[in-house]
């Protein structure tokens, strides 16, 4: 009789299924800015902060703001912000915290969030708790900023950001505790929790179980399907470096 093994668990992941399913019913509403359009460069719009809410699995607050168009939206809540808080939107805003303005009027070394990579896509960069942006120089129409990661990237000095940091900055100081804790933060990301270690298995359910392998691991292929490039992957290259 021959024994097939165990699903790996890139195997489940990329079949999918309800463990690794995000829990979207449970969100409120996609935290982007407004659709954007010409009278963004042209004019300014009021907005109203109406309401600071929480969204499972975010790791920030999100903020539900009003605009005197009528015009509703979500965005992350910068550090700072209350209920009833004036944002200002559009052209000719000054750099205060909340206000959304396009990189271009934004000054030198200015702390901003929520940034777009291109104009109109919403905002896609610095939008995790704590983190934010800061604008480095101009330059023509592109506007150089330096990402929480601290590499620094050109953006069109069209794209929108907001000025200020994200709020719950401190989340990360405070510690899980216990296992229960961890295991709902997983629920509400569609994290697989608890994540076992390929080495730590039996080997009929991983390549790398079973203890120490005395020859090691046998590579995967580079273009192997994902459920079978688990384990040590094939090297980019072999043999001694030229000149050493």
């Amino acid at each position: 009789m021959i024994y097939m093994g165990k699903r790996l668990i890139v195997q489940r992941r990329g079949k999918g299924g309800s463990v690794f399913k995000s829990p979207r019913w449970k969100h409120i509403a996609k935290a982007k800015y407004r659709k954007l359009t010409n009278v963004f460069y042209k004019k300014t719009i009021v907005g109203y902060v109406v309401d600071l809410l929480h969204e499972p699995g975010r790791t920030c607050p999100i903020m539900k703001v009003k605009f005197e168009d009528n015009v509703t939206c979500y965005l992350p809540a910068p550090e700072g912000i209350a209920i009833g808080q004036k944002i200002l939107y559009g052209a000719e805003v000054p750099p205060n915290l909340g206000n959304i303005l396009a990189l271009k009027n934004i000054p030198d070394g200015s702390r901003i969030c929520n940034v777009e990579l291109a104009p109109g896509d919403g905002g896609k960069i610095a939008r995790a708790s704590g983190t934010y942006a800061i604008v480095l120089t101009h330059t023509n129409n592109k506007v150089l900023i330096q990402l929480p990661s601290k590499r620094t990237k050109e953006i069109d000095g069209r794209a929108r950001a907001m000025i200020g940091i994200i709020s719950a900055g401190g989340r990360i100081e405070k510690p899980l505790l216990k296992a229960g804790k961890a295991y709902h933060i997983s629920k509400s990301k569609s994290w697989k929790y608890p994540t076992v270690r390929g080495k730590a298995m039996s080997p009929y359910a991983h390549p790398a179980g079973g203890g120490s392998h005395p020859k090691g691991l046998t590579p995967a292929p580079r273009n192997a399907p994902p459920g079978a490039k688990v384990g040590h992957i094939a090297p980019k290259r072999t043999g001694r470096r030229k000149g050493k």
